[in-house]
């Protein structure tokens, strides 16, 4: 993955949650450890093979994610979190709890 500059470190970590399978990947590899693609899939219900693989793929490339290929038949891959990965994870955690404890005082955007 070709490495980008960003003005700023939230644009970086922008870049590292965007995409709507992000953020629950995360939780779930917290939750669960190294775990295999097909359990990755099933637990999160309604993300395409293809978007998956893809944001695993962007996870690994910024170092949110290591992949693991077991020499086994039939072959055997795990994802987990790296220590980079596990501190964005608490990082989001901690905005979650914002959220959590805010959300009834947000409002949406003003109609006129």
């Amino acid at each position: 993955m070709p490495t980008e500059r960003y003005e700023c470190g939230l644009a970086a970590a922008r870049a590292a949650i965007s995409g709507k399978w992000k953020p629950p990947i995360l939780m779930v590899l917290d939750a669960n450890g190294p775990t295999r693609f097909g359990q990755l899939r099933r637990d999160l219900e309604g993300v395409t093979e293809k978007v998956l693989s893809q944001q695993l793929k962007e996870m690994e490339g910024h170092g949110l994610v290591e992949r693991t290929c077991y020499d086994e038949v039939p072959p055997r891959v795990e994802y987990a979190l790296t220590p980079r990965g596990r501190q964005l994870f608490l990082a989001l955690a901690d905005l979650s709890a914002w959220g959590d404890e805010h959300f009834g005082h947000l409002v949406g955007p003003a109609h006129t």
